[in-house]
């Protein structure tokens, strides 16, 4: 029981207010400034601690735990190095706007700014990769702290939070309530409702427009608001195209499905957005991975913006609709007032164009993006999917088909390598009886690659397909279209046996090398149960992700796949 009558030390305090919250799970790491809270959780059976193997890890946990359950993830790591080993996850969780608590140990009040022994100033260093953070000085302040800590985490635009609490904190004793009223006058939540006039002007602009496109960013995600979007997409009869963060958000194989746009998006997703009359924006920031040239980004349409962020609204594109408020609010408003229209035109010229340019590979040799097609077939588009940053991950945008919302997880604004193994770990965490697939590189997986340790105490059968080129598959594409084909440090034909490293972990390896293996290989993967599984593809090695708009260039500019192979 956690139940303990009489004064509470600030350790117990800390796990009381995480009860009150609902966690059940913390990923971290122990060190000595952190030594009370892991005393103290042997009381609190009903928050289960996972000991990873980096810091690092325990935040893409934390992160892919919320990212595919909509419930908090909660990371936690001594002072010092500890915390800022940390820094990477909480700065991908930001860029994505995703919530997270992250608790760090800090040395004793009396030692901070004295250059301590593992001192560090973690609150100065997250400040600008955090929605807000706390040094709590005061054991009295502690209960507040954690309640407010939530709540700014999880309301308005969400993103993490880190609470740094001194050693001393952590053993003081505490005797008032737990459950305590924020202090917060500075913080203000706009939980206004859409102003139905400007919903009313977009629904008409909708209705009235002839080539209108949605346009849906990770937003609509964070919103909940996926059934609303469908409802209005159906209604009015409109195309939609996602962004990379917002792919499960309306279902891939949907008719009204133009795919992903941008950088890497597909040709005829582009094509919509430059010859669209109406551009509506769902949940999107118009980034610049997305919009290519802004003085030549979809100049014919007008705008509509749908966020609630009213930071986002004009930033970076001109809006003549904005909306402003909570999006499946927004969105079920707008349902009120859409009208069905046929578009027939429209529709036409998006075909033809898909026609023209589809998505595709060769036909011969063992290609990664026919891996990817195999998992999507075998598992019916219907696994959470992590992925780590390069050619895998937009190879994975492009050809798994993402059905349902939350099961892409992935680091879109920070494009961390490294993400993919933890935060598919901490996604089986938080859903148990899902199956779960890592898909990434032969440069990222090496970067967190021990958490396949953390993965095999906890029986998680999390599968990690490497399409393993032995390169840096997407700093060498960059080198051979931009820079002369000067392939500087990009060779990983030193790899080591990723199978046998697998093996060496305590978990399954298997090795596929021919076209005509890779049916086995993931149907043997799926059957292991008992820990993770890594499936080490030696996929073409000098294969390039297309189509592709140029960084800096228009999306008029965008480079498709070569009618003939290459000849490598």
């Amino acid at each position: 029981m956690s139940k303990k009558s009489g004064p509470m030390n600030g350790a117990r305090v800390l796990l009381e207010c995480l009860k009150l919250q609902g966690v059940q799970h913390i990923f971290g790491y122990p060190g000595g400034a952190t030594i009370p809270i892991y005393d103290e959780l042997y009381s609190f059976p009903e928050i289960q601690h996972i000991l990873v193997r980096h810091e690092q890890g325990a935040a893409h946990m934390a992160d892919g735990y919320y990212r595919s359950s909509g419930r908090m993830g909660v990371c936690m790591a001594t002072s010092g190095p500890g915390a800022t080993n940390l820094i990477t996850g909480i700065a991908t969780a930001y860029m994505d706007s995703i919530p997270m608590i992250a608790i760090t140990g800090q040395v004793k009040t009396h030692l901070i700014g004295n250059d301590a022994f593992q001192e560090a100033d973690v609150t100065g260093i997250s400040r600008p990769i955090t929605k807000h953070n706390y040094l709590v000085k005061k054991i009295e302040d502690l209960p507040r702290v954690i309640k407010e800590a939530f709540h700014i985490a999880m309301t308005g635009r969400p993103g993490p939070v880190l609470v740094d609490i001194p050693k001393d904190i952590q053993e003081a004793k505490y005797n008032g309530p737990l459950d305590v009223p924020m202090d917060l006058p500075g913080y203000r939540v706009e939980l206004f409702e859409p102003d139905p006039k400007q919903v009313e002007a977009a629904a008409e602009a909708i209705n009235a427009a002839e080539r209108p496109l949605f346009y849906v960013g990770g937003g609509c995600v964070i919103a909940g608001a996926y059934r609303e979007l469908r409802a209005c997409a159906e209604r009015a009869g409109v195309p939609v195209t996602t962004t990379l963060m917002a792919l499960g958000s309306f279902p891939g194989n949907h008719g009204l499905s133009v795919g992903m746009l941008g950088m890497h998006g597909t040709s005829y997703a582009n094509y919509a957005v430059n010859n669209c009359d109406l551009l509506v924006s769902i949940g999107a920031r118009f980034d610049d991975r997305i919009t290519g040239r802004l003085d030549k980004f979809s100049v014919e349409s007008k705008k509509v913006h749908f966020d609630v962020d009213r930071t986002c609204i004009g930033k970076n594109v001109k809006t003549q609709y904005p909306v402003l408020g909570d999006l499946r609010q927004s969105l079920k408003m707008l349902f009120k007032h859409l009208n069905h229209k046929e578009r027939k035109p429209w529709f036409e010229k998006i075909e033809k164009l898909r026609q023209e340019h589809p998505l595709r590979y060769p036909a011969e040799g063992l290609q990664a993006q026919y891996v990817i097609d195999r998992i999507c077939d075998l598992t019916r588009g219907k696994a959470i999917v992590t992925t780590d940053v390069g050619q895998h991950q937009m190879w994975s945008a492009q050809f798994y088909t993402f059905c349902e919302p939350r099961h892409f997880l992935t680091s879109g604004g920070l494009g961390t390598m490294g993400y993919g193994l933890p935060a598919a770990i901490g996604a089986q965490v938080a859903n148990p009886k899902e199956e779960v697939w890592c898909i990434s590189g032969d440069g990222s997986i090496i970067m967190n690659i021990q958490e396949l340790v953390t993965g095999k105490r906890l029986g998680t059968p999390v599968k990690v397909a490497i399409l393993n080129n032995s390169h840096l598959g997407m700093v060498r594409q960059w080198q051979e279209m931009f820079y002369n084909r000067q392939y500087s440090e990009v060779d990983l034909s030193d790899n080591p046996d990723f199978a046998k490293v697998a093996e060496a972990f305590g978990c399954h390896g298997i090795t596929c090398t021919e076209r005509d293996q890779v049916d086995d290989a993931l149907a043997k993967a799926r059957k292991f149960n008992d820990a993770p599984v890594l499936i080490n593809f030696h996929v073409e090695q000098a294969a390039n992700v297309y189509p592709m708009i140029p960084a800096g260039a228009s999306l008029s500019e965008i480079v498709n796949y070569p009618k003939e192979p290459e000849l490598i």
